[in-house]
């Protein structure tokens, strides 16, 4: 299936980085604008549920073992009990509480290309081990293929990732051998890569000197505990990361490395929404195609 995006405001962009902040309003079952899916409903029936582990501290990426030595395995797909996903209605309108409490995520049941996908977060109150003295921490992962658990907390399915994180939202992870080209400046020393328009680009990711991550070019989340809204737009192997109507990072040669070395383009896949530890609130997530990447949006890259 392929799909298209809005910006709640196509007309929010493009001066890089400013622009005005779009109205956050979340979407209903009927939605008016043509051409959007919404991908909440009271049964997350679009959704599938994966639980891996209870990480805890000085957790290094080996597979985890109980006091025996014993390997533990991940919870699994879709099971029941633990409520570490559930959908409510607030003010009449469908809300997911993701808890935190298990690594895990939402996995959309659609894979999805060329598309405009916007959601709406808010964080709650509560941490978990390993991320009680951390800052809250979830994120939108896209382009999401194969298995999950292939990544370092043996979680997520291999894709991209726009961070969700206090202070930190859109900065871009890699996870498993993925890789992208993002518009960012070059690190010095222990500095990590950060996001500008007017930069060069990078190759972060696998395969490249920076290694998996790059900040975001400037911090626009709201206050703790209002809606925040987001946009992503994928075209092709381009993407954008746009947090409250402002552009933070652009980004092209969507790509991983096969399991023969060979280098692969990654521009479709499934959604992933991040269980990490801390509770979040997601609300007004949807998605439309895109035929073209508008031109206001191409001008960046």
């Amino acid at each position: 299936m392929r799909f298209f995006p809005s910006l709640a405001c196509l007309s929010i962009l493009l001066s890089f980085g400013s622009c005005s902040t779009p109205v956050a309003r979340p979407a209903t079952a009927a939605t008016s604008d043509a051409g959007w899916t919404d991908l909440i409903d009271p049964d997350l029936s679009q959704w599938d549920t994966y639980l891996s582990f209870r990480h805890q501290l000085g957790y290094d990426g080996s597979a985890p073992v109980d006091a025996n030595g014993n390997l533990i395995e991940p919870i699994g797909m879709n099971p029941e009990g633990y409520g570490v996903f559930a959908s409510a209605k607030e003010d009449g309108v469908d809300v997911i509480r993701v808890s935190g409490e298990v690594y895990g995520c939402l996995i959309s049941k659609e894979t999805y290309a060329d598309y405009h996908l916007q959601v709406q977060f808010r964080w709650g109150d509560k941490k978990w081990v390993p991320r009680q003295d951390l800052l809250k921490d979830s994120g939108v992962l896209y382009h999401s293929i194969g298995e999950p658990g292939a990544e370092h907390w043996r979680t997520w399915m291999l894709s991209q990732e726009f961070q969700i994180m206090e202070g930190h939202t859109g900065d871009y992870w890699n996870q498993a051998s993925s890789a992208m080209d993002i518009r960012a400046y070059t690190p010095e020393y222990l500095m990590n890569p950060m996001a500008d328009a007017t930069q060069d680009y990078l190759h972060i990711g696998e395969g490249g000197p920076y290694k998996n991550y790059c900040l975001r070019s400037n911090n626009y989340e709201n206050p703790h505990g209002e809606w925040n809204t987001l946009d992503l737009i994928c075209y092709g192997d381009k993407s954008l990361h746009i947090v409250n109507g402002e552009v933070v990072m652009i980004l092209k040669n969507s790509r991983y490395v096969n399991d023969a070395g060979e280098v692969l383009p990654l521009t479709e896949g499934k959604i992933q929404l991040q269980s990490e530890a801390a509770e979040v609130f997601y609300r007004g997530i949807r998605i439309r195609p895109l035929e073209t990447l508008p031109a206001d949006y191409a001008a960046l890259f």
